[in-house]
């Protein structure tokens, strides 16, 4: 059975090479493209995929808040940011809006694909660098004034 993918990112460029690349997997079948947050989940309605690749920068809706909505009213399609952001902010509400994977767009071929698949299979895919980030999110303290002098 073919893990059905919705593509999203702003720049044109980005969506056709992923769908290049991507249409090369006998596993996988591009079902949709879109250009900003508001179309994704619009797509992801219509479509019901398996698993969005989602750029976090986009105009209309940003890409954490498309993810929320996707997450809420899809919960079988899985959501992998694929983004050029690495700060702690954006992993930390990727993950929370519901974000099963969080990688890089330097992720090499092999990794892209081994994180569509897994996250198809509900399994979590983090870029080694995001999960350094959350780890060090989870660790530091939110309320320094709970501390004891010890």
């Amino acid at each position: 059975m073919s893990i059905r993918v919705l593509v999203v990112d702003d720049h044109a460029v980005v969506r056709q090479g992923l769908r290049i690349f991507l249409d090369m997997d006998a596993d996988i079948t591009i079902v949709g493209e879109a250009a900003d947050g508001a179309a994704a989940v619009e797509l992801a309605r219509k479509l019901r995929p398996d698993v969005v690749l989602m750029d976090l920068l986009l105009p209309v809706m940003d890409g954490v808040t498309a993810t929320n909505s996707i997450r809420q009213e899809l919960p079988d399609t899985e959501v992998i940011a694929l983004t050029s952001v690495l700060e702690s902010a954006s992993v930390f509400r990727a993950v929370q809006a519901g974000a099963i994977g969080y990688l890089l767009k330097d992720t090499d071929a092999p990794r892209l694909l081994q994180a569509i698949k897994a996250a198809a299979a509900g399994q979590v895919q983090l870029s080694p660098e995001a999960a350094a980030v959350l780890v060090r999110e989870v660790r530091t303290p939110r309320n320094p004034q709970y501390l004891t002098e010890r």
